[in-house]
């Protein structure tokens, strides 16, 4: 005889079914999440056909929400938590003090009690910490600023919640319930210590005494003993070891908080990963644990589906909507008005305001104790129940309107023009150019909209740059940072725009202009002088926001060359409709990269061209950046039609076009150029026969290219290095020498010819 299987077929029923509704939601362009809650209420006790063990749902859940803080800890650090406290404390118990009011007030329009209200205003007041989170995750904003205040806010809640939970038996004695006496276990033990009973004042101060220890204990013994565990775990070379390590830690700082201290599941894990944070290993963890996660995740919202009347819907259309009117509006409300109050931008403010626009697993708890204390009515949890599940489902249209009114907002904050701002030329050197302003110079106007300090993502206050034909970098992550280092040692003047705090030390200890911000917005690019740019290279991994960045870049300059990172076919596809000129998808790169390997013509696989057979005479410089795209510093130099005659020493005239391989070195004084003409006067360099008569062109300021073909009407000759002065607005400085004559030449500032049509 089969004997039953509660478990497996719980897991079997939740996740089988989960995956089918979540591939048919995200089918119809829907969130999976929607499919997984179905899934809920299909097997859930309310509808016909196979139910679950919805108490086993629970717990399985319970190990989802665990691994879920626990990832989030390993990529939050005390110091992180610490730096947003100053709006996370007083904003979460502001917002969570205005929510508990409206539920409450909805409450005694129903016909409740005072008690009844409070429990249900609380439960409507706190968001849930897998919705919250995987929100964040999806729209890679748990590194950002906004996302460190969004986790902040929710810590407050949940620590919130672990002093309502223990305070909610005080409340039933006080409206008089049967099952008064069920305190705390750690409550009855001092009561029946002191041999008196301990009121709200004094069972508030036991729950802050029991969480202030558990933070000392994690600080104290956890630091040192957890890190030290993992290291010599890892040290034995056993992957399996290793993931089961990552496990125990997880879950047994979990379970220990919640049964010797009286915290959560989910504020124990999270200190725990946070705890490792610290570790090297802490991204090693983060993928053991990711897998595991995930899976358990799902069965979280299986297990909240399952517990879902739909008839509810029918039966109290009125509360639900109400109820659904405080979670969606009420909080979102009161969270962006506290967040402007505190002097946030305005970005910030509408994604704390999207983020904590639903209710999740401490509503659920809440409402089975107050249901179980005799306090709240069923129909309270009923009317909990629904709303959460319907602000899960419409939370991310929630994200998804705030990108509708964000401009609308913006449009309130306004900052002033800045005047008139003399530019630096010795940040905006230009190569082989002889820049000589005829009056004050003054900078690029300013756009029509600058937002003020407050909007967006400006954390900081940043002055406007005083570059102009520049390259503005966006992010300066793994990407940037390889992409600024490079312009740093090719000389080109560029600026980073960065709004992670580490980030942006990293970068300026590297002497890098940095401007604090989020590139989507336009005050931001307006203090990069995007409208004065050359180039924008979007670094940034998110293509959601590098869309905004590259948006909002070409529609204040038409003309700037936009460059920016895809991940998949999808998102160069958004990005390309978006205005970039050249998407780079890194993995299709790295496949090109390795196929370039196999043959030795890595560079040309990577551009994606056979190599030639013959080095052709057209300079690199037009394809990086075309005549039509010039930078702002660029001059038109016309050539004369005859060149100068050789003259024999003391004088001659050095022509920039020549090959390399039609000079030699002999004894020269300074030569006079006609009209027009760049006048270089390198040390000790004769030129050669000239080349034929060229075009005027743009003389595009710092660019070396290698591999010019020389001239074929010009007898070869063995190459010389060759170094031409770097003429600035203040001077003309002499030729650095040349370290190594075995390198190749160095070419004068390229003149790029238009190509024919």
């Amino acid at each position: 005889m089969p004997h039953e299987t509660p478990l497996i077929s719980t897991i079997v029923a939740g996740l089988v079914l989960a995956f089918v509704l979540g591939a048919i939601a995200n089918r119809l362009r829907m969130p999976p999440l929607v499919g997984y809650l179905i899934a809920g209420v299909v097997v859930g006790p309310y509808t016909p056909g196979f139910v679950a063990d919805a108490e086993l749902a629970t717990e399985l859940s319970e190990i989802g929400v665990i691994l879920l803080m626990f990832g989030v800890g390993l990529h939050f650090s005390l110091k992180d938590l610490l730096s947003v406290r100053a709006i996370t404390i007083p904003g979460a118990v502001a917002q969570i003090g205005g929510a508990t009011l409206l539920g409450l007030g909805l409450a005694l329009l129903m016909g409740w009690s005072v008690g009844a209200g409070l429990i249900f205003g609380l439960a409507l007041s706190v968001a849930s910490t897998v919705v919250l989170l995987k929100a964040l995750q999806d729209r890679r904003l748990i590194d950002s600023e906004r996302g460190r205040i969004a986790v902040g806010w929710l810590i407050v809640e949940d620590l919130a919640m672990v002093l309502a939970l223990v305070l909610i038996p005080a409340i039933a004695s006080v409206s008089g319930a049967s099952e008064a006496e069920l305190h705390d276990p750690f409550v009855s033990f001092v009561e029946r210590t002191l041999n008196t009973e301990l009121g709200i004042v004094g069972i508030l101060a036991v729950t802050v005494v029991k969480i202030a220890a558990f933070v000392g204990c994690m600080l104290v013994i956890g630091r040192r003993l957890i890190p030290l565990v993992l290291h010599a775990t890892a040290h034995t070379g056993s992957r399996e070891l290793f993931r089961l390590a990552v496990l125990a830690i997880a879950l047994g700082v979990a379970a220990g908080a919640a049964y010797l201290f009286g915290v959560s599941l989910a504020l124990g894990a999270f200190f725990a990963g946070m705890i490792l944070s610290e570790s090297e290993l802490s991204h090693r963890a983060a993928q053991e644990s990711l897998p595991l996660r995930d899976a358990f995740a799902v069965l979280f919202f299986v297990s909240v589906g399952m517990l879902f009347d739909p008839w509810t819907l029918v039966n109290n259309p009125l509360p639900v909507l109400a109820t659904l009117f405080i979670i969606l509006i009420g909080k979102s409300v009161f969270a962006f008005l506290i967040v402007v109050a505190f002097k946030r931008p305005v970005g910030t403010a509408l994604t704390i305001s999207a983020s904590l626009a639903q209710i999740g697993e401490f509503s659920f708890i809440l409402a089975a104790l107050g249901v179980g204390l005799g306090i709240l009515p069923p129909e309270g949890r009923d009317l909990i129940l629904a709303g959460a599940i319907i602000s899960i489902i419409l939370n991310p249209a929630m994200f998804w309107g705030i990108d509708i009114i964000r401009p609308m907002l913006e449009g309130r904050f306004r900052l002033q023009p800045a005047g008139p701002v003399e530019p630096s030329f010795a940040d905006a050197t230009l190569t082989g150019l002889d820049v000589t302003p005829d009056g004050p110079v003054t900078r690029q106007p300013v756009p029509d909209h600058v937002p003020s300090p407050q909007d967006e993502d400006i954390e900081k206050t940043s002055a406007p740059t005083r570059l102009i034909g520049h390259t503005i970098v966006v992010g300066y992550g793994r990407v940037g940072s390889v992409v600024s280092a490079g312009l740093k040692g090719r000389g080109e003047p560029f600026l980073v725009i960065e709004d992670a705090e580490g980030r942006i030390n990293a970068a300026r200890a590297e002497g890098i202009e940095v401007i604090v911000g989020n590139a989507a917005s336009r005050g931001v690019l307006a203090l990069a002088n995007v409208e004065g740019a050359r180039t924008a290279i979007v670094a940034i991994p998110n293509a959601f926001e590098a869309g905004q960045a590259v948006e909002q870049a070409r529609r204040l300059n038409p003309a700037i060359r936009i460059i920016a990172r895809a991940h998949s076919d999808e998102e160069l596809s958004h990005l390309d409709h978006l205005g970039a000129d050249t998407v780079i998808m890194g993995e299709r790169e790295i496949g090109l990269g390795m196929l370039g390997w196999l043959d030795g013509s890595h560079e040309d696989a990577v551009a994606g061209r056979e190599p030639p057979t013959t080095p052709g005479p057209e300079p690199v410089a037009a394809a990086i950046l075309p005549e039509a795209e010039a930078p702002p510093s660029a001059v038109i130099a016309p050539v004369p039609a005859e060149p100068e005659p050789i003259m024999a020493p003391p004088a001659s005239t050095f022509e920039p076009e020549a090959p390399p391989s039609s000079l030699t070195h002999s004894a020269a004084e300074p030569a006079t150029a006609d009209d027009g003409a760049v006048d270089l006067t390198p040390p000790e360099v004769v030129a050669m026969p000239a080349p034929p008569p060229v075009e005027p062109r743009a003389v595009l300021p710092g660019v070396d290219v290698p591999g010019l073909s020389p001239d074929p009407l010009v007898p070869p000759a063995p190459p010389l290095p060759v170094d031409v002065p770097v003429e600035s607005a203040d001077s003309i400085g002499p030729a650095e020498p040349v370290e190594d004559d075995t390198a190749a030449p160095r070419i004068p500032p390229v003149r790029s010819e238009p190509r024919d049509p």
